[in-house]
């Protein structure tokens, strides 16, 4: 891939690097870039709270398996921010994740992806970061998770086994516009953060690529070139609509990280940069050693509806009876999608057959989109769906179980009817998501450590004593 250098490199980086940012003057050249990279790397949807907060001042609450991680403040603020960072400081936090002050960062933040940037990207960031962002002077509340994770320290050994070291080189075998598809996709944009799944200890398992994955109550579904479970059956042209807009009409919408990615990110780049990662991830394979057959998630599903089964029934019958979710549906969904879910001709409101949540392989979306809606901003304008869970702006509030009957109902008439839902499914989605057991894990190993080397001591006390009883002539 071809890079541009900095006019404003009138040293060797290496002495750059040393500089503090202050007794340097970036050109707006390098700026522009470094905002350009900052747009791809959809810094701004994390590091900045979206209930009024300032950007890229941090705070935003970020529940993961192993507990909620804050945002940190990342403008040139000397106090609160990274201000007082070198470029060398600046580089390992973004590529091996470890702060100006020395502790590890919590591959929440995709350092994993970073850490394939080229030194002149990482220079582009850091004159943006420095002289393109508004200080914000203030400080962003700690993450405090649990023991021992709250231990930073314990990240260097997760980053020994799991953290790339490399610089990204191009394919010779591949095109230009591969090669700079790749850098984009498993770079700034980091798709395999959230499309790859992860393993026991909440590495990416790399053997499944870009196959699907868990993002707290979302699922991030499977985007390779397989043509049932993944996105075989997209053209290079409906990719690239897809994120540009946020949605393709008949067969997927943007949600949750996903819509963030569109609304902060995808929408805003160029062209030829949104082509070159669709070309990479239209290339990457599938997991299984052939194409999947059989229809897609993206064709399940026809329209109809259930309004027979309890016309004539109060609110509160009908609910009794086996036709709860058609009932729930028709009086808070249909007004909006349609009575036969057929969606709006314009396609605002999407149809709900034919619809990559109703007819995916689990049903962790569909849950997700009732208790969370929609909320995404595209040039197009903002789509929005109220969310049905506890949220302040949920004017209908669903119980557990009413959530689970709409669910139920959506998949069985209009997608995946293998699936089902259950109540306590629902609340683990409420809650963010399901948590990984790697914290009793730790536990559990750092008290076998601790009993094995009291036992060691306890060996080697009473060793010490016996030999030391020993009468002398028996030497």
């Amino acid at each position: 891939m071809k890079t541009v250098k900095s006019l404003a490199l009138a040293a060797p980086l290496a002495l750059v690097a040393l500089a503090p940012a202050a007794a340097q003057e970036f050109s707006k050249e390098l700026i522009e870039k470094g905002r350009y990279l900052a747009t791809a790397s959809d810094c701004v949807a994390c590091h900045t709270n979206h209930d009024g907060g300032k950007p890229m001042a941090g705070g935003l609450s970020m529940v993961s398996p192993v507990g909620t991680i804050m945002s940190t403040n990342i403008t040139p603020s000397r106090q609160f921010g990274i201000g007082n960072y070198s470029q060398t400081q600046f580089a390992d936090a973004v590529r091996k994740g470890v702060r100006g002050d020395g502790a590890n960062l919590y591959p929440a933040m995709p350092y994993v992806s970073y850490s394939n940037m080229t030194d002149e990207d990482i220079n582009a960031l850091y004159a943006y970061f420095m002289q393109g962002v508004e200080p914000v002077d203030e400080k962003a509340p700690e993450t405090s998770l649990p023991f021992p994770m709250n231990i930073r320290a314990s990240m260097m050994g997760w980053n020994l086994l799991f953290r790339p070291n490399e610089v990204h080189k191009d394919d010779p075998s591949q095109s230009d516009e591969w090669n700079r598809g790749k850098y984009l996709a498993e770079g700034a944009a980091h798709c395999s953060t959230c499309h790859t799944p992860r393993g026991v200890f909440m590495q990416e398992q790399k053997s499944l690529n870009l196959t699907g994955g868990q993002v707290g109550a979302w699922y991030a579904p499977d985007i390779t070139n397989d043509k049932v479970h993944g996105i075989g059956s997209w053209s290079q042209e409906d990719l690239v609509t897809y994120l540009k807009t946020g949605k393709l009409e008949n067969r997927a919408q943007a949600a949750g990280s996903m819509a963030e990615a569109i609304s902060y990110s995808f929408q805003h780049l160029t062209d030829a940069d949104l082509n070159a990662i669709a070309t990479y991830v239209r290339s990457v394979p599938s997991a299984n050693a052939g194409q999947a057959s059989g229809i897609t998630r993206f064709d399940k599903g026809s329209e109809g509806n259930d309004m027979a089964a309890f016309r004539g029934k109060n609110y509160a019958d009908g609910l009794k009876g086996d036709h709860a979710g058609a009932q729930i549906f028709a009086a808070n969904c249909a007004s909006c999608h349609g009575y036969n879910a057929q969606g709006t001709k314009d396609g605002y409101y999407p149809s709900l057959f034919h619809n990559a949540a109703t007819a995916g392989d689990n049903s962790i979306n569909v849950i997700s989109a009732i208790l969370n809606g929609v909320d995404r901003h595209t040039e197009a304008g903002h789509v929005f769906m109220p969310p049905f869970g506890d949220q302040a702006n949920a004017v209908v509030q669903l119980n557990n179980v009413e959530v689970a009957s709409l669910s139920n109902y959506l998949l069985a008439q209009y997608g995946n009817d293998k699936l089902t839902v259950t109540p306590e499914e629902v609340q683990v989605l409420r809650e963010g998501g399901p948590k990984s057991n790697i914290v009793q894990l730790a536990r559990i190993g750092m008290g076998a450590g601790a009993v094995a080397a009291l036992l060691l001591v306890v060996g080697f006390v009473w060793y010490s004593a016996r030999r030391k009883a020993r009468p002398a002539h028996a030497a």
